[in-house]
């Protein structure tokens, strides 16, 4: 099944002394934070995209975002408060979260770490084929 490439959502905005919180009614547990307003949108989309990534992943249902007409009725906002719509261009950022490495630990016999780093091997590149080999990957 393919995802949408775009997903957009509002998002309330709460100016505080310390920034700008953003909470997404639509969206539970997703919240965020930035010093100013600048640097809370730009949060507020890296936020949403990692949000949406993981249900994605995890293969849970994405939640139609509200109207704006819904949200306003149902979120009184006090003055210090305002609606922003933040837009999530999905494609680069599943690519670069697809990219991204995981580092690992892992344990070896201290004589094979020996002759295995004597020998110039790099660990990562090995374990990345033996992976692939055990999992029939083509490379």
């Amino acid at each position: 099944m393919k995802m949408p490439d775009f997903y957009r959502y509002h998002a309330i905005f709460t100016y505080e002394d310390d920034g700008v919180h953003v909470v997404f009614p639509d969206l539970p547990g997703c919240i965020t934070f930035g010093k100013d307003e600048e640097e809370a949108i730009r949060m507020a989309k890296e936020a949403v995209s990692l949000h949406i990534y993981g249900m994605e992943q995890d293969k849970e249902p994405i939640p139609e975002p509200s109207s704006m007409k819904k949200l306003a009725e149902e979120e009184a906002l006090e003055p210090n408060e305002s609606f922003y719509l933040v837009e999530a261009f999905m494609p680069p950022f599943r690519e670069k979260q697809n990219k991204r490495f995981v580092k690992k630990t892992l344990s070896l016999p201290y004589w094979l770490n020996v002759e295995a780093e004597r020998q110039g091997i790099n660990f990562s590149h090995t374990l990345q084929n033996a992976i692939k080999q055990q999992l029939n990957i083509a490379t």
